[in-house]
């Protein structure tokens, strides 16, 4: 008999693994969870009770609801519809639905305290390690390829990296330490690399792991561009400001000069001016703003206008993929920008080992083949596009992962930042949100068109 999920699966190049082949998916999934977990218990044991019931922005939850949101998530996909099995609290449900209640009304729910959350947590993470360790890794969409396990553990990283956001927003000593990138050389290389044109494969049909947005794997034609070989610095950004960039409106699109108007926006979120001196506030630090690091905290009307003011522009979503995975010597498309290897610290900046991005030029190991550097890591990358499904999309597991955000309304961004785990960051990841976002790690690089 047919199984019309494998079917699925089959038709999206994920096949069944072998024995051997499943106990190492096994092992990836479990250290997917693993890792996961040990963030989210630092993220929200470095404070005390008060500071993770409070909300610190009505951007963000209060951290106490994004941990046993973790944990509801989990049960649902792995207990539930992985192993079949009740619920184990069913009001959960609707407390801890983020479509249900926005984050700014969070705080106003009955929330389980922060000994009942983690307590809630645990019992759902026993409960899918003994599911985990039975599994069969295929025949179903869900199972295959463990894919329901690597979704989770993405799901709970990508909420580690909303946690460290709120870290940034909240208010108080430093909670949080890190030791600070390696300093490199003051980087020498050329500003911009051209990317010829052709067609060139976007998107992933085989990443097991891979979400629904990133699929299916399709052709897509880019006329020659050149691009930055690095992020645009805070030094770089810092002469947009002293040009007078915030109070000439020819730089901003209309929407984005009434934004900042309407704001009093002048500067990154979290900078001031201190004299003749730029200060930001970082995890609770006040220091002076790096000159070389990549610029952070800019929403995307902020970054046009930077590119409008530097002659240039932003960098299509098509465009930065080719720049991040087109290897011209093999006429193919890598999973990352250094090659298919997974990331390893001397790749990129990832996963929370630094609490700042590194150095503009840094990672030499994880240039591309066109020479492009710091494309996955240190700061998410604003684009030109709107989020859009690729041609022969289809919903899975779920429409609210990312169907209902397609349109005009959010703009992408991709490459990851210093706060995203490896387990959530490829090269065909996609991230997504409103123009006015500045409290995300984002930055951005420019672009131009050859014949300019």
């Amino acid at each position: 008999m047919n199984d019309p999920a494998l079917d699925a699966a089959t038709e999206s190049g994920i096949t069944a693994e072998t024995s051997s082949g499943s106990e190492t998916l096994r092992e990836r999934a479990l250290t997917a969870l693993v890792v996961a977990r040990e963030r989210t218990t630092l993220l929200t044991g470095c404070v005390e009770e008060p500071d993770l019931t409070a909300q610190h922005s009505p951007l963000m939850s209060p951290l106490v609801w994004d941990l046993a949101h973790i944990g509801n998530q989990e049960e649902q996909w792995l207990l539930r519809a992985v192993a079949g099995q009740e619920a184990i609290r069913p009001e959960m449900d609707s407390l801890y639905d983020a479509f249900e209640h926005p984050r700014a009304e969070r705080p106003k729910l009955p929330l389980l305290s922060p000994t009942e959350a983690r307590g809630y947590a645990a019992d759902v993470r026993t409960r899918v390690l003994d599911v985990l360790e039975r599994a069969a890794l295929h025949g179903t969409r869900l199972t295959e390829a463990a894919f329901a396990f690597g979704m989770v553990a993405q799901h709970e990283q990508q909420h580690g990296e909303t946690m460290l956001i709120t870290h940034q927003l909240r208010t108080g000593p430093p909670a949080l330490t890190a030791p600070d990138p390696e300093p490199v050389p003051l980087f020498t290389g050329p500003s911009e690399v051209l990317v010829p044109g052709g067609p060139f494969t976007m998107g992933t049909s085989d990443e097991p792991w891979a979400l629904d947005n990133e699929r299916p794997a399709h052709r897509r034609e880019v006329a020659p561009f050149f691009i930055d070989t690095t992020p645009v610095t805070n030094a770089a950004y810092q002469a947009f400001i002293e040009d007078g960039g915030y109070t000439n409106p020819r730089w901003w699109t209309a929407q984005g000069w009434a934004h900042i108007r309407g704001h009093g926006i002048d500067a990154p979120l979290f900078w001031r001016r201190d004299g003749r001196q730029w200060l930001r506030r970082r995890f609770g630090v006040t220091e002076v703003v790096p000159p070389d690091e990549p610029v952070l905290h800019v929403c995307w009307y902020e970054a046009d206008a930077y590119a409008r003011w530097a002659g240039r522009r932003l960098p299509t979503e098509a465009e930065w993929e080719k720049a991040a995975r087109y290897d011209p010597a093999g006429d193919r498309s890598m999973r990352y920008p250094w090659g298919d290897a997974d990331p390893g610290p001397e790749h990129a900046n990832l996963g929370q080992r630094h609490l700042r991005p590194a150095p503009a030029g840094s990672y030499a190991a994880g240039e591309s083949p066109l020479g492009v550097r710091q494309l996955i890591g240190d700061v998410w990358e604003w684009t030109s596009s709107d989020f859009l499904p690729y041609p022969g999309f289809r919903a899975f597991p779920y429409r609210e992962y990312s169907e209902v955000f397609f349109g005009s309304e959010h703009k992408v961004l991709r490459g990851g930042s210093f706060a995203v785990d490896a387990v959530a960051c490829r090269g065909t990841f996609r991230n997504w949100d409103y123009p006015i976002r500045r409290q995300i790690f984002s930055g951005f690089r420019t672009a131009r068109s050859e014949s300019v």
